[in-house]
């Protein structure tokens, strides 16, 4: 009997896509659902992305593009990424690829070798765990619970990166948590990771502009510049500029990582397309005023959202300073009931939510936390207040 490959064993399907396609089901059957699944940022680019990608059909090439990434698009992410302080990168230092999801697919191709570990906290961002799994390697989950703010400790990475785990994934804005590090924990941890050059560091930091309350982005770089050598940024368009459809993700590191990656796409993908770069050469390099008044929404929504987390009795929520997402520790639910529905874990609480109250969540275990849920808060702003309403009347209903 022909049968696949013992890596398809290890690759499982994205635990928030099913989340979001149940809700999809649900709402074409006729329920009213309001979805806080899905981190999708809803909304669109500016008009000046689209006049861009218009005019670039006009003077298509019909031909293959760079596997790199085009020449303007590289010059307009250095410049993109030298405004929060990523300065000294040339093209050579930089790749592209089909969204950040795919960079980093890349990147556990081009750095980890099948038994090799693969470190980051808990919760993380459920593609990190599948993409170790289908590669074959080892993954050190360090635990940051709700009680530390969701947040790697020094002393955590310090014990971790001891043990040498070839690669260390940092995110920062984090999905799912929201959470910010600021200037002084990033600071801190730089200098723990300065003592252990034997590991890769990869920073996830693709919701970097979407920081609130004045607190800054900060990569370990800006402390230790030596540091250059082995950190890898890993930015997108999707979040910032309301475009995940578009697909365009970057990396900037050293050199010898970058043409890897172009070599994995001359394999892969071979390029980005024309009319996709010139969109994403608009969004980087033209006005920047509908990223900035998304921000400045989303941190309203934050606001909104945490007001009715902070008035749920036994309910814990850390307040987060970045993305687009709140993670509840929901715990205090376990063991309570809901019109007959006894809730043991964050799956029977989503379930319940869903199908009592037409409200869809991501499970904490999708994350690696199963005392939480995922609360992605960009829903159009007419159903977030409904929504949280549907969710704090359910938890008052709880039995």
């Amino acid at each position: 009997m022909l049968k696949l490959a013992q890596r398809m064993g290890r690759a499982k399907p994205s635990a928030i896509m099913a989340v979001a396609e149940k809700a999809k089901a649900l709402k074409a059957a006729g329920r009213d659902i309001i979805s806080f699944s899905i981190g999708v940022p809803n909304f669109l680019p500016g008009p000046h992305v689209y006049a861009a990608a218009a005019a670039s059909l006009q003077k298509d090439s019909g031909q293959y593009g760079s596997n790199r990434g085009a020449d303007a698009l590289l010059d307009a992410f250095l410049l993109h990424i030298e405004a929060v302080g990523l300065t000294g990168y040339t093209r050579a230092n930089c790749s592209t690829g089909i969204g950040a999801k795919h960079v980093l697919y890349s990147l556990a191709e081009a750095l980890l070798d099948e038994g090799d570990t693969l470190a980051y906290a808990v919760p993380y961002w459920t593609t990190y765990a599948d993409i170790a799994e289908i590669v074959g390697a080892k993954s050190l989950q360090l635990p940051c619970p709700a009680s530390q703010n969701y947040k790697l400790t020094p002393a955590q990475l310090e014990a971790a990166l001891a043990t040498k785990p070839k690669v260390f994934l940092f995110n920062n804005p984090s999905n799912p948590t929201g959470m910010v590090y600021t200037r002084e924990e990033v600071s801190a941890l730089a200098d723990v990771v300065a003592r252990y050059p034997d590991t890769w560091i990869i920073t996830d930091d693709i919701y970097n502009r979407m920081v609130f309350d004045g607190l800054g982005y900060h990569n370990f770089v800006h402390f230790r510049p030596e540091l250059r050598d082995r950190v890898i940024f890993v930015d997108s368009l999707s979040k910032t500029y309301g475009m995940p459809g578009w697909r365009v993700g970057f990396i900037a590191g050293p050199e010898s990582v970058a043409k890897a990656v172009t070599t994995l796409n001359s394999n892969h993908i071979t390029n980005i397309p024309e009319v996709v770069t010139a969109a994403g050469v608009a969004a980087l390099s033209g006005p920047q005023d509908v990223p900035t008044q998304k921000n400045a929404e989303f941190q309203a929504k934050r606001d909104q959202v945490m007001a009715v987390m902070n008035a749920i009795p036994g309910l814990i929520c850390p307040r987060p300073q970045g993305a687009f997402y709140v993670f509840p520790d929901i715990s205090c639910a376990f063991g309570k009931s809901h019109g007959g529905m006894k809730i043991n874990n964050d799956v029977d609480f989503c379930n319940a939510l869903l199908e009592a109250k037409g409200v869809a969540c991501v499970p904490g275990s999708a994350f690696g936390e199963p005392k939480s849920l995922r609360i992605s808060y960009t829903c159009p702003t007419p159903q977030l207040a409904p929504g949280l309403q549907r969710f704090q009347e359910f938890f008052a209903e709880l039995t």
